[in-house]
């Protein structure tokens, strides 16, 4: 129980990667603060995660806008008293090829991919500050790293929440908070089920692992960027993306 009775907000918390990060940290006795806008499945994964024996509390936010994020943030610290985690995992994606793209399907990713993760961790890292201590965790793409045909504009969200996540490490570790991401490759969850099977096995082709990962992957390596075993890690990019962008 590494996490016993620390408070941990994961963003994009209701089903996929960030449902199994609440499972992940709630393992570890975290209490977790799930925000999303998609209430029926953020319900289930508030069940499962008491069902740990820890404490969830619900919130449906935009990350987007500072003054939701800030009404989340107290709602957090009213309850438990303490915010110790900030998993920033909400993200979207729109994808088209660069020609076909929209302004508005431009803007739309970039508002919550990067501008929410902006929000949110400005917002949070005051609570942090003040107690000396945080962990915040970004969640960044192999798309960020690599780049991928039909996702411009998801490649530079998460491309930009690498760079900010260096700079921020940078200008927070004296205070002892620490900020790393985490670049997920191709995973197995609702985003990559809506690809043709042509596609999918193309790409796994592309793999050295040649699967998919799984969420709960991902959410292990979250685990131990939360965890007292990585107080001397900031400022990285961990890739789990079984060797694709090596």
């Amino acid at each position: 129980m590494k996490l016993k009775d620390q408070v941990a907000i994961v963003t994009g918390a209701a089903r996929g990667i960030g449902r199994e990060i609440c499972l992940a940290l709630a393992d570890e006795g975290a209490h977790i603060a799930g925000v999303d806008l998609l209430a029926d499945a953020l319900a289930e994964t508030q069940r499962l995660v008491e069902a740990k024996g820890v404490q969830m509390m619900t919130c449906e936010a935009n990350v987007a806008d500072r003054a939701s994020v800030e009404r989340m943030r107290d709602a957090v610290v009213e309850k438990f008293g303490r915010i110790d985690i900030l998993v920033n995992n909400a993200g979207i994606t729109r994808d088209t090829l660069m020609l076909s793209m929209t302004e508005e399907q431009w803007d739309a990713v970039i508002q919550v991919n990067l501008r929410g993760v902006f929000i949110c961790s400005r917002v949070v890292a005051e609570t942090m500050l003040r107690a000396r201590y945080g962990r915040i965790i970004n969640m960044a793409s192999v798309s960020g790293l690599m780049g991928n045909p039909g996702q411009a504009n998801y490649a530079a969200s998460k491309a930009g929440v690498v760079g900010f996540t260096k700079s921020i490490a940078k200008e927070l570790a004296k205070r002892n908070i620490l900020c790393n991401a985490v670049a997920p490759g191709f995973i197995a969850t609702d985003m990559t089920a809506v690809l043709p099977d042509k596609v999918k096995d193309t790409v796994r082709e592309l793999i050295p692992a040649r699967r998919f990962g799984e969420a709960s992957e991902v959410a292990s390596v979250v685990q131990f960027l939360a965890g007292p075993d990585a107080a001397y890690v900031t400022g990285q990019v961990i890739s789990v993306d079984g060797g694709l962008n090596m």
